[in-house]
């Protein structure tokens, strides 16, 4: 009785070590031989400064950025207004990059940023000519994470030596903002940043010369991937998509990197998936675990 018991034991520990074992690698090591320029928000204090540095795997002689609300305001340009900020009242983001060989394409992980995620950082990256970089962004709180990106994008520049232009700027944050606002309003963030994923990489095949053509487009991938739109939904979002329809992007390069981004939403959505598995496993090995001590206890 007591071997079989101890059997049991020993079956459960296996199966709680396997399930835990894949969230023990580390998200925050700078990879890749590249530059990498750190941007901190302006309204840090001094020790919340260092602690993001020590985070981020940076010391106090790292390149760094200060970016402050009138910062992103400016850099946005004209009409950007507090909407370019996403309703934060303070600048709190911080971020690292690395620019990493060329192919890699981008890799975003991202702490205490409770509407944007790393995919839609990624997706707006694309959009703002960010091709081959690892961005690593965080906060000493939790914020929206939308004023975020135009830390991203100067720090971009500054490593890459490359401008990047105002209209791929602006219409970088506006997708990223109508991608939050999207998964907010769907209750699913991921999906919200697959959609639009989808409507990019249909655009670059496409490539629509009309306002209507990439409304068709939105329509078309709405129904596809099941996301419900209302009419203001649909003009909000094809707005944005025209614009970006409009870019001078090299197309061709743009399809490569959205199918690696789309790889990675994939694994996002199927972690999802996995995660759903391993909470019914270990509810079946509570009540495994219960039985056990309820006939021991005989």
């Amino acid at each position: 009785m007591n071997l079989k018991k101890w059997s049991l034991f020993a079956l459960i520990g296996l199966f709680l070590f396997a399930a835990v074992l894949p969230q023990t690698a580390s998200a925050d090591a700078v990879t890749g031989g590249g530059k990498t320029v750190v941007t901190l928000g302006a309204d840090l204090t001094q020790q919340e400064r260092q602690s993001l540095l020590q985070e981020m795997g940076a010391d106090s002689n790292a390149e760094t950025i200060n970016v402050s609300i009138a910062d992103i305001q400016q850099y946005l340009g004209k009409g950007s207004g507090n909407a370019s900020v996403g309703g934060d009242n303070k600048a709190y983001s911080s971020a690292r990059i690395t620019l990493t060989g060329s192919g890699s394409g981008i890799k975003v992980k991202a702490n205490n940023v409770t509407q944007v995620t790393e995919q839609m950082y990624a997706n707006a990256l694309l959009t703002a000519g960010v091709k081959d970089a690892d961005v690593y962004v965080t906060s000493p709180k939790p914020v929206t994470g939308t004023a975020a990106l135009t830390g991203i994008m100067m720090a971009f520049e500054k490593a890459s030596n490359h401008q990047i232009s105002q209209e791929q700027r602006q219409v970088a944050n506006d997708e990223m903002l109508q991608t939050s606002q999207l998964g907010q309003k769907i209750g699913d963030k991921d999906k919200a940043a697959a959609f639009m994923t989808q409507v990019k990489e249909e655009i670059a095949k496409q490539q629509p010369q009309t306002e209507q053509e990439v409304r068709d487009i939105v329509v078309n991938v709405a129904g596809d991937l099941n996301v419900n739109l209302n009419d203001q939904d649909i003009n909000n979002i094809t707005n944005v998509m025209y614009k970006f329809s409009q870019l001078n992007i090299d197309w061709d390069a743009l399809g490569s990197q959205l199918n690696d981004l789309k790889g990675q939403l994939d694994k996002v959505l199927n972690s999802e998936e996995a995660q759903g598995f391993f909470d019914q496993l270990l509810a079946w090995l509570k009540e495994l675990w219960n039985s056990i001590m309820g006939a021991t206890s005989k």
